[in-house]
């Protein structure tokens, strides 16, 4: 299996507009950040992971011969699926598989009501949207998937295991007891680290790493990054040897 990092970076992206910092005036291609979204590939099966504004341009640069086969959305922040519209191209007259949330199926049908319309415009995405919840593995093409509960300030969300040895966790600020249970031992985990100081709805790294070490991965990714966690290269040389900074269009392979 192989991940391939769409965007890495939080809301605002990285540069920040109207920021001169040194991350956001970096000339290191690794400083720039797009919002976060990943993608999956398995035996021909790609699994998109949340579809946010820069989904457009992240297909182009990364993998643009590519159709996804479905799309995972972990909450329905703009950042997570404010690209939705642009996959209209994927869509057939059955529509384009979402799995989400009942909250998140409730917001898209408010988001792009004309997907959804008796008598839709000629052109517009079709949506076939099916809703899963909490610890209940669903399968896809023979892909077994776990929605995994995250609690992102008071909200709760979804982080999903994928098979058995990778799990994408963004936008946490806490995991419940049962969701880091449920991770005990995973190969691979991507986990948010927003910056250095305390945020009310994101993990800090120093929090990220607090989780790791509770769970224990063989190897874990942080992603979801602002400008103000610092430089990727020098943040990069202070992290645990297993522990690495993703970056816009990393490639990973994931042990089956």
């Amino acid at each position: 299996m192989k991940l391939t990092f769409l965007g890495t970076g939080t809301s605002t992206g990285v540069p920040q507009l109207g920021c001169d910092c040194e991350v956001c005036t970096s000339d290191n291609p690794l400083d720039t950040r797009s919002r976060t979204s990943a993608l999956v590939e398995k035996d021909g099966t790609y699994l998109l992971i949340d579809c946010g504004p820069d989904f457009y341009q992240q297909m182009l640069r990364n993998a643009r011969s590519v159709a996804p086969s479905m799309l995972m959305l972990t909450h329905q922040h703009a950042d997570h699926m404010g690209g939705i519209d642009d996959l209209r191209p994927f869509c057939t007259p059955q529509g384009f598989k979402v799995f989400c949330s009942k909250e998140v199926h409730d917001d898209i049908r408010r988001r792009i009501p004309y997907s959804f319309a008796e008598h839709p415009y000629p052109g517009v995405p079709h949506f076939e949207i099916h809703e899963v919840e909490q610890y209940k593995p669903f399968n896809f093409n023979g892909i077994e998937i776990t929605p995994l509960r995250v609690i992102h300030g008071k909200m709760p969300i979804f982080g999903y295991r994928v098979g058995k040895n990778l799990a994408y966790l963004t936008d946490a600020s806490e995991l419940p007891a049962e969701t880091i249970e449920n991770l005990k031992g995973i190969d691979t985990l991507v986990i948010n680290a927003l910056r250095i100081e305390p945020h009310h709805s994101h993990m800090s790294l120093s929090e990220s790493l607090e989780a790791i070490d509770l769970i224990k991965p063989r190897v874990a990714y942080l992603t979801h990054i602002s400008h103000q966690l610092g430089l990727h290269n020098r943040v990069e040389r202070r992290l645990p040897p297993n522990v690495h900074l993703a970056y816009d269009g990393l490639h990973i392979i994931i042990p089956d």
